[in-house]
C-alpha cells in the first residue's frame, strides 16, 4: 500500500475517533465511499433467517458495525487498513443524525429546490454542520426526535436531494474518495446538529400506510423474515435483495400477499417505488410454475 494511502488511513482514523468524541457513530470506508469491510456472510446468499445484523461478533455489517468506543474503533480500521475515510451511521442516538444530501449531478440546482421547499412550507434551516463534497453538493446535519425513524430516500423530497436516515450514513469530514477530500463548510465544523425543523421532519416522513384488509392475516415469520432482509439492504444492494426476497416470496406461495410489503420496504431504502413495483414483478415472472 502507497505511503499516501497509509497517510490517508491514520488521518481517516484520527477524523475518525474525533467525531465519536461528539457522540457520532462511525465506521471505516473505502475510496469509493462504501464501507471498508464485506460481509462475512457474502458467501452464504441463500440463507433464509432474518438477516445478521452483527451478533455473529465479526466485523463487515456496515451501519451496523459502527461504535463510538475508541478501541471498537481502532479495531475495525485494524482489519480496514485500505480504508480512508469514515462513515457517520444517521439515526442513533445521542443526535438521531439526519443528513440532508443537495446532491450536484442531476444538472438540477437542489439548494435552490430546498429553499423553494422552505418558503412553501415555511420552515428556516437552521446554521448547523455543512459538509463539502468532492463533485461540488453540500451535507446538511440535523438532528431528530429520538422517537422518529425518518427512511433514506433519494430524490423523493425534489431533484438532487437525497436523505440519509435510520441505516443510512454520511461521509465524515476529511475523508478522502476516489474523487477528492470531504470537509467541513469554514466555521460550522464545531457545531452541533440542529434540530430538524417540524414542518421539514414531516416532508422527511413516508406518507401514511394506507388502511389494510383487517381480515387479512399479516405476514408469517418467513415472510416477516424476507421484509427485514430488504430493509437492511445499503445502497447498490437494494434491488438485488428486494429481487432475491421476492423470488424466495413466489417459490413459497406468499408472493402475492408479501409483494406490498416487500415494496414499503424497498421504498423504506430509497429504491424509487416504481423500479420496486418493477422488481416484484420480474421476480413473479421469473419464478411462475416454480411455487
Amino acid at each position: 500500500m502507497a505511503t499516501t494511502d497509509r497517510q490517508a488511513t491514520t488521518l481517516a482514523l484520527a477524523h475518525a475517533l474525533a467525531a465519536a468524541e461528539r457522540g457520532l457513530a462511525v465506521i471505516p470506508l473505502s475510496r469509493t465511499k462504501l464501507p471498508a469491510l464485506r460481509s462475512p456472510h457474502r458467501h452464504a446468499p441463500d440463507a433464509t433467517g432474518p438477516p445478521c445484523h452483527g451478533e455473529c461478533g465479526r466485523f463487515g455489517h456496515g451501519v451496523y458495525d459502527a461504535s463510538t468506543d475508541p478501541a471498537r474503533i481502532r479495531d475495525l480500521f485494524a482489519a480496514a487498513p485500505w480504508a480512508t475515510g469514515y462513515g457517520i451511521a444517521c439515526g442513533l442516538p445521542p443526535h438521531h443524525l439526519i443528513g440532508i444530501d443537495l446532491d450536484t449531478k442531476t444538472g438540477t440546482d437542489s439548494s435552490a429546490a430546498l429553499r423553494a421547499l422552505a418558503r412553501r412550507h415555511r420552515f428556516t434551516l437552521p446554521a448547523t454542520v455543512v459538509v463539502l463534497t468532492p463533485s461540488g453538493g453540500r451535507h446538511l446535519w440535523l438532528s431528530g426526535p429520538a422517537d422518529v425513524v425518518v427512511p433514506n430516500s433519494a430524490g423523493r423530497l425534489a431533484p438532487g436531494i437525497d436523505i440519509r436516515g435510520a441505516g443510512g450514513y454520511l461521509v465524515g469530514p476529511g475523508s478522502r474518495t476516489a474523487h477528492g477530500v470531504y470537509t467541513a463548510a469554514p466555521g460550522t465544523a464545531h457545531r452541533v446538529p440542529a434540530p430538524c425543523p417540524p414542518a421539514l421532519l414531516r416532508l422527511l416522513l413516508p406518507p401514511p400506510r394506507p388502511s389494510h384488509d383487517p381480515a387479512a392475516p399479516p405476514p408469517d415469520r418467513h415472510g416477516q423474515a424476507l421484509v427485514h432482509f430488504v430493509l437492511a439492504a445499503h445502497r447498490g444492494r437494494r434491488n438485488s435483495r428486494l429481487f432475491w426476497a421476492a423470488c424466495r416470496a413466489y417459490e413459497n406461495g406468499i408472493g402475492p400477499a408479501l409483494a406490498a410489503s416487500l415494496v414499503e420496504a424497498a421504498v423504506t431504502t430509497g429504491l424509487p417505488e416504481h423500479e420496486a413495483r418493477a422488481t416484484v414483478a420480474s421476480a413473479a415472472r421469473r419464478t411462475a410454475g416454480r411455487s
